[in-house]
């Protein structure tokens, strides 16, 4: 990376410690500043949803689900991409998700390079009105 990009806070949620380890790595390296929670509730009283540019979200997790999570984030912050991992292929779930704006779907065990790409994707996609 280079020492004049900008470094974006990338928040993380999901259940699941080695997941959230490995995607505060992943997010690190590529240069932006991760914040990684064990839960939606977590996450939403942290502040992050403000300060975030971009939210990478398990679908299924105990208390609150990623897709709730998702309609309560797009209230706070409607133009913070929301991307969605997952270990249980349901397209219905994924269909949803993509119809209520999420930036990328992807299922684990999903590539660090997809996972990167679908963040650069995130940021660089112009902001609806």
């Amino acid at each position: 990376m280079n020492a004049s990009a900008e470094k974006h806070v990338v928040a993380a949620v999901d259940d699941d410690f080695r997941v959230r380890e490995s995607i505060e790595s992943l997010v690190a390296s590529a240069g932006h500043i991760p914040l990684v929670f064990a839960s939606s509730e977590e996450f939403l009283r942290s502040g992050a949803p403000e300060s975030a540019i971009c939210l990478i979200t398990d679908v299924r997790m105990p208390g609150m689900d990623g897709l709730e999570l998702q309609r309560l984030v797009k209230l706070r912050n409607p133009h913070l991409p929301v991307i969605f991992i997952t270990a249980h292929y349901d397209d219905e779930i994924r269909q949803r998700a993509l119809s209520q704006g999420a930036a990328g779907f992807l299922f684990k065990p999903f590539d660090a390079s997809d996972l990167l790409s679908a963040i650069e994707l995130a940021l660089s996609a112009p902001e609806e009105d």
